[in-house]
């Protein structure tokens, strides 16, 4: 873990909340429509699914923003 602050901690964390909020954007436009008549509680876990899916590359991304490597 690094002491000193770097450029890819401030660039990163933007980075992510651009990419979190273009993809809430992508899901809250387009998923209502493919799945709005389903039942509720397949809805629900396909919403579920969408909002932890996203936790997938997070490790590999707070790596890189720490020490500058991709693993």
């Amino acid at each position: 873990m690094s002491h000193e602050p770097n450029w890819r901690i401030p660039v990163g964390m933007l980075i992510l909340l651009a990419g979190l909020s273009v993809y809430a954007i992508l899901i809250a436009r387009y998923m209502p429509g493919l799945i709005g008549g389903w039942h509720v509680v397949f809805q629900t876990v396909i919403y579920l699914v969408l909002g932890l899916i996203w936790l997938l590359p997070l490790k590999r991304f707070l790596i890189w923003m720490e020490s500058g490597r991709r693993s």
